[in-house]
């Protein structure tokens, strides 16, 4: 089986084809070709090749076209007809309070619009309903690329962000996770250890002391014996 993302970014006519190797042992094969688990129809055929054409004007017409062939063995090929992705950033944003983070959304076509959206609870809030100059600022960097730049950085940002890219066949997202720390935050492990090795010292120190005068006290009851 092999499987093909195509992304379309507007309305357009799409020919898929699939087509057999010359030397391909898979003779005479049964070809059907499906859209999802509905069955279709092809619209031209060669020797070795079977075609669909499709017109894609709305959204509804995109997702998985797959030719299957059976013969003495089945082989199939898949499309994924969908609106273009966005690189955004999979890993968490790590950063610590009064720093500034910065989120870059990226796509292969141009958007009509972007947006970004913060996360409040369950409801996605347009950054542009909060924005203020001294905590928000989205600059679009040329038009298949947008930022979004946080100062100021509390707590209270930590969060999820998203970026939106509108097409006009779909929009498509891009999450981000934002974790905002206390400046204290990476001397915690430092001031545990700290704390363990203050302790074992103090232990050590404790056993030695009462060694000590376990010690002389057993003299005295020596020197005590030897008077009687």
């Amino acid at each position: 089986s092999e499987e093909k993302n195509i992304s379309l970014a507007s309305p357009t006519k799409v020919e898929l084809r699939c087509k057999l190797d010359e030397n391909s042992n898979l003779k005479n094969p049964q070809v059907t070709w499906k859209r999802g688990s509905e069955t279709i129809s092809h619209t031209s055929k060669t020797k070795n090749s079977w075609a669909i054409q499709l017109t894609i004007s709305d959204r509804s017409q995109l997702g998985s076209y797959t030719c299957i062939l059976k013969g003495e063995k089945e082989i199939s090929a898949t499309f994924n007809l969908q609106v273009p992705n966005i690189e955004g950033r999979e890993k968490p944003i790590i950063t610590y309070e009064g720093d500034t983070a910065v989120m870059v959304c990226k796509t292969e076509h141009d958007p009509k619009a972007w947006t970004w959206y913060m996360t409040n609870g369950t409801e996605k809030v347009p950054i542009t309903k909060i924005l203020h100059a001294d905590k928000f600022q989205i600059k679009r960097q040329s038009a298949n690329v947008n930022r979004l730049e946080i100062f100021k950085l509390t707590k209270g940002d930590s969060g999820v962000y998203w970026c939106e890219a509108a097409f006009d066949l779909e929009s498509s997202k891009s999450r981000f996770e934002l974790k905002v720390l206390s400046i204290a935050a990476p001397f915690k492990p430092f001031i545990a250890i700290v704390a363990e090795v203050a302790i074992l010292v103090t232990t050590i120190v404790l056993y030695e002391v009462c060694s000590k005068r376990k010690g002389k006290g057993g003299g005295k009851e020596f020197d005590q014996i030897e008077q009687l």
